[in-house]
């Protein structure tokens, strides 16, 4: 074993190397493997993991199901919002008031590119919220209150 001592902020170098190689290359569409950058950088999982989570946080890529991770180029960002806080935006965008009708589940599928299951708990959120009325099978969810920009950022 090695008497030498990793340097802090490993991560972080092989984050920005792998920016440099994406700007590099404006044709690189997935990063690296991680077991490829572990290779390349002599590195364990977790450092890899660490230093993709900074590609993450600065949006320059993203995982994709299959435990694979793509780049994310300035054209393709997208809200990272929880999707129960992007529904507070319905509100305002749609120019809700209270008593007004909500916009339907499948309708929010459709608009938001997600599942039925990830509406159904994002708008339970809601409804624990106090601003909308419970909806059911064929029954429409109604505005019982608006939400502030301090209460929607808090779910």
């Amino acid at each position: 074993m090695s008497q030498q001592a990793s340097p802090r902020g490993t991560f972080r170098k092989i984050a920005d190397a792998l920016k440099a190689q994406m700007d590099a290359d404006p044709e690189m569409v997935e990063v690296p493997s991680v077991a490829a950058v572990m290779g390349d950088h002599g590195v364990s999982r977790g450092v890899v993991l660490r230093a993709f989570a900074v590609l993450q946080k600065e949006g320059a890529a993203e995982p994709v199901p299959g435990g694979r991770w793509r780049v994310v180029r300035d054209g393709q960002r997208t809200d990272r919002r929880p999707l129960a806080e992007r529904l507070t935006d319905v509100f305002a965008d749609d120019g809700l008031e209270v008593g007004a009708t909500f916009p339907s589940a499948s309708a929010l599928c459709e608009r938001f590119d997600v599942s039925r299951p990830t509406v159904t708990k994002a708008l339970e959120k809601l409804e624990a919220a106090g601003w909308l009325s419970g909806g059911g099978q064929g029954k429409a969810r109604t505005v019982r209150a608006l939400p502030n920009r301090e209460e929607s950022s808090s779910l």
